[in-house]
């Protein structure tokens, strides 16, 4: 099912931004970044939730909501393309490709960013559920987004730089910068689809250890990777003076750590979640631990 789901994130990415009244150079620079490849990771975990809450009107739900899951999407590249910039990681490579500012220059980049950001907004809200839902799902990826979560997490990683942080203090910058985003994905694959209590509950725990365990299998990464595999520059945590589980817990720390969150993330879905997309979400975190060895 995941490789279905893909394909529609797929399909619906490589349709937008071709309006005629975007500047060519900013929709190309938009494109260029949004279509370089990726998990794509947030939608298919929120199109996933949406289905397991479903059921048997799985497949209505994800022609409903697909237009929210590409909004996240969007949201997630305009980050990638910010971090990547000089005044932020000062990255030339990412998903394997030139980064923008590279391809680009830096001040296009930064416009496309910003676009990515404010039209992704305009995608979710063509999603076709009851405006309550909706209204609420759009106002918790903007606290997901904004200050309170993915730029405040940017914040905390670059004030971060040269420190001995704590555990916790590393938990919450994580929770921000690379949680809030995944976490967000999950429960409002849950409440656009109507979910229960129950259901919206399991989806909120299970997306945020799946968060943090996303996170610290990237430090490792940058650590024991290589640039073919993981699709950008390594070892540049080290080099940047980043905080990072690898140089808190060193490596085999950091893989327990990992391994603890996915299991609780796991866990969240005992059940509550069952039938195909339930299964696709544990093996997402089972594949996840699999990533640092």
């Amino acid at each position: 099912m995941s490789a279905e789901l893909l394909r529609s994130v797929e399909q619906y990415l490589s349709s937008a931004f071709l309006d005629g009244d975007i500047p060519s150079r900013l929709s190309e620079a938009m494109r260029y970044s949004l279509l370089a490849g990726g998990k794509r990771l947030r939608p298919v975990l929120c199109l996933s939730v949406a289905r397991a809450c479903a059921k048997d009107a799985a497949d209505e739900v994800t022609r409903a909501i697909l237009p929210f899951a590409a909004g996240l999407e969007m949201i997630h590249t305009n980050s990638l393309i910010h971090d990547d910039l000089p005044a932020m990681d000062d990255d030339d490579l990412r998903r394997g490709c030139p980064t923008c500012h590279k391809a680009f220059d830096e001040a296009t980049a930064i416009l496309a960013g910003d676009a990515l950001l404010t039209d992704a907004f305009g995608h979710m809200a063509r999603a076709d559920v009851p405006a309550e839902r909706l209204l609420e799902a759009i106002r918790l990826t903007a606290d997901a987004a904004g200050a309170c979560g993915m730029v405040g997490g940017q914040m905390l990683d670059l004030l971060g730089e040269g420190k001995k942080l704590s555990m916790e203090e590393l938990r919450i910058l994580n929770a921000k910068k690379t949680g809030a985003l995944l976490f967000n994905a999950c429960e409002c694959g849950a409440l656009l689809a109507g979910a229960t209590k129950t259901q919206r509950d399991a989806a909120r725990r299970y997306g945020s250890e799946l968060g943090i365990a996303f996170q610290i299998t990237d430090d490792i990464l940058d650590v024991v990777g290589d640039e073919a595999t993981v699709g950008k520059e390594v070892r540049h945590d080290e080099e940047s003076a980043k905080a990072t589980w690898p140089s808190l817990l060193g490596l085999e720390g950091a893989r327990e750590q990992a391994r603890l969150h996915c299991l609780a993330a796991e866990k969240a879905l005992d059940g509550v979640f069952s039938g195909p997309d339930a299964d696709f979400l544990r093996e997402t975190s089972r594949k996840l631990v699999n990533r640092t060895h």
